[in-house]
């Protein structure tokens, strides 16, 4: 893997002020690993200056970029036995593409579904068997679904609306669409349909349109002849796991009942769920097993996950930062999993939380003061933008950079001065207190 990033070297960046080293550290995503050889992963990284996709083999430790492209690449997959990585091939950024496929280990790159036209993704899953779901949308035909298997491709579903693959069972007998057939593309449907396309179940929260009421494809329970499917849904207001099964017929409410923002993915057994909780600004991860009372926390230090996997040990690894500790995939075993590449972005200091009365509520801020140097000192605010949409206890260089000394052309306000960065967070429907 190269330790370079827009073209400049690990020395030079080490002799450059420590705002611009923030800027020009490498980012990695949390790896996400094939189903059934965990060993074997995947990661996005700008280590070469665009984000490529690269392949982490755990056992060995080698790390071996897959794609290189002059506007990168981001979207890619492990097949389940970890023998291969599809990515989408779009041209120059525009989103519009085919999949190809290479061996984890290396070599020629082969389109992925033959038969197939360029497209705008939307949606894929690989089953076990080789049967992959290949979802596509173009200004033509709307959206449409083809199951890809030995070479015959096989169209599922059409319809002129925004529609999407969300899930392929374990078993590979079912498969969870997302879809706005009712004209509401804000709010999705959901229906689980056979391999042949015939349907087995629909769950409509929007009631045909009429309601702003929608559900998100979470995951099919990973255990053989388990029809159980993870949902997200909107009927208390806000984005919250619930359980369905499609072929029984049943929905089944979590009971966690935390404020805030909650997403949740299964543990690799089927036997608990892993719960992602944001609220005023920081990050929880907690247990949850069908049938008990609540949730239990999984330890984190104080900051932002910006997303968690549990692994076939029972341990969970997560893509973690704060506004004073620049990003890591770490465990819960109290190990860093994954560094990003090349060098490493200087520490921040932290934040404190300023609470405000407004016009439509309380508003929270996130303060960051300079560590050395005696008040008062210029404040800048960086105000983000809405309606749902917040700031975090998350690494950020660009408010670094405020308090750092900088130069003139940040303003006559702050020249060559160390400033007070209050980052505003305002109340919304994601997280906020």
């Amino acid at each position: 893997m190269s330790d370079t990033q827009n073209e400049t070297s690990v020395p030079e960046r080490e002799q450059s002020p420590e705002w611009e080293q923030r800027f020009r550290a490498a980012r990695v995503s949390l790896p996400d690993w094939a189903q059934d050889a965990p060993h074997r992963a995947l990661f996005v990284s700008n280590a070469t200056g665009t984000y490529e996709l690269y392949a982490w083999d755990r056992e060995t430790g080698e790390q071996r970029q897959v794609t290189d492209r002059p506007n990168g690449t981001t979207d890619g997959v492990l097949t389940p036995d970890g023998e291969a990585v599809w990515w989408f091939a779009d041209t120059d950024g525009d989103e519009f593409g085919v999949w190809m496929r290479q061996p984890f280990g290396g070599g020629a790159d082969e389109p992925a579904a033959p038969g197939l036209e360029p497209s705008y993704p939307a949606g894929l899953a690989i089953g076990r068997d080789g049967t992959a779901v290949v979802g596509r949308s173009t200004d033509e035909d709307g959206t449409t679904v083809h199951v890809v298997r030995a070479g015959a491709v096989q169209e599922i579903y059409r319809h002129r609306e925004s529609a999407g693959v969300g899930d392929l069972s374990h078993d590979g007998t079912l498969i969870a669409l997302e879809h706005t057939e009712h004209g509401d593309a804000m709010h999705s449907a959901l229906r689980v349909v056979r391999p042949d396309g015939s349907t087995v179940a629909e769950l409509d929260d929007t009631e045909g349109g009429t309601k702003e009421l929608g559900l998100s494809v979470l995951g099919f329970a990973p255990v053989a002849g388990d029809t159980r499917l993870l949902v997200g849904h909107q009927r208390r207001g806000r984005w919250e796991p619930m359980i369905w099964d499609p072929v029984a017929g049943t929905q089944t409410d979590l009971p966690v009942d935390l404020p805030g923002d909650v997403g949740a993915e299964w543990y690799p057994d089927g036997s608990a769920l892993l719960i992602e909780h944001d609220f005023e600004a920081r990050s929880e991860l907690w247990r949850y097993e069908p049938g008990a009372e609540g949730p239990v926390r999984v330890d984190t230090p104080a900051g932002t996950v910006s997303g968690a996997t549990a692994r076939p040990d029972g341990t969970v690894e997560y893509l973690w930062s704060s506004a004073a500790q620049p990003p890591a995939v770490r465990s819960t075993t109290g190990a860093v999993v994954l560094d990003p590449p090349g060098a490493g972005a200087p520490a921040s200091v932290p934040v404190r939380d300023a609470w405000v009365e407004g016009p439509g509520g309380r508003i929270h801020a996130l303060v960051q003061t300079p560590t050395t140097g005696d008040g008062p000192f210029p404040t800048v605010f960086e105000i983000h933008g809405g309606p749902t949409w917040h700031d975090s206890d998350a690494f950020a260089s660009g408010p670094a950079a405020w308090w750092t000394t900088v130069s003139p052309w940040c303003g006559s306000t702050t020249a060559g001065r160390r400033a007070t960065a209050a980052r505003g967070r305002t109340r919304s429907s994601t997280g906020s207190g």
